[in-house]
């Protein structure tokens, strides 16, 4: 069995367990609650990932892997079914640069939802707006990027755009992404219909 130490809130653990079920491997997974904040690094985590930081897989034969994308590349390569990252371009290339817009809206949402922690007087207005501009342009971009993600096989990068959907509706329900992208709501509700996604619904904490 591998060790993934996990989170049920984690956006990027998610999108770990989200690819491990599409290609049959969830079963191989053996899953440790770990808790990482920013201002609490966690000793244990650290000895083996010194950025104490989540998802973290112990391979079978003791192989540390980190981050996502790194964990999911790693997964792929286990299994012989339809690749989750194309091998060949320009297809890989589409998959990855997928799979950055995903991962960098979570990195923006993260960081906005770190400052909502802070004390109103401490908040930095001008950040605040920098990062809603730039997940309203994501949003926008996507939602012109739904007929070519709807005509292509499912894979990571599509993976990573749905699980930073997601993040948004879970702690950003007020800025109502679906607005004026129906294109987009639509193929984000055939997303959250898949089993592997049904699987692994974030919640608060267990």
């Amino acid at each position: 069995m591998m060790t993934l130490h996990w989170s049920p809130r984690s956006p990027y653990v998610r999108k770990v367990m989200i690819a491990a079920h599409e290609i049959g491997l969830a079963d191989r997974i053996h899953t440790v609650r770990t808790t990482v904040a920013a201002t609490q690094p966690h000793a244990e985590l650290m000895r083996i990932n010194p950025q104490s930081r989540l998802p973290t897989l112990e391979a079978e034969d003791g192989t540390v892997v980190y981050d996502s994308p790194v964990v999911c590349e790693y997964l792929d390569s286990l299994h012989d079914g339809p690749k989750l990252i194309p091998a060949a371009f320009p297809e890989r290339l589409v998959t990855l640069r997928r799979q950055a817009l995903g991962d960098g809206m979570l990195d923006t949402l993260l960081m906005w939802l770190g400052e909502r922690f802070r004390p109103a007087e401490k908040q930095s207005a001008p950040h605040i707006d920098a990062w809603r501009v730039k997940t309203r342009a994501s949003v926008d971009a996507l939602e012109q990027e739904v007929p070519a993600l709807a005509a292509s096989r499912f894979d990571l990068g599509h993976i990573a755009i749905g699980v930073a959907l997601s993040y948004l509706d879970f702690r950003f329900p007020d800025e109502r992404w679906r607005d004026g992208h129906p294109r987009l709501t639509d193929w984000h509700a055939g997303f959250d219909a898949r089993p592997s996604v049904r699987a692994n619904v974030p919640v608060d904490d267990l």
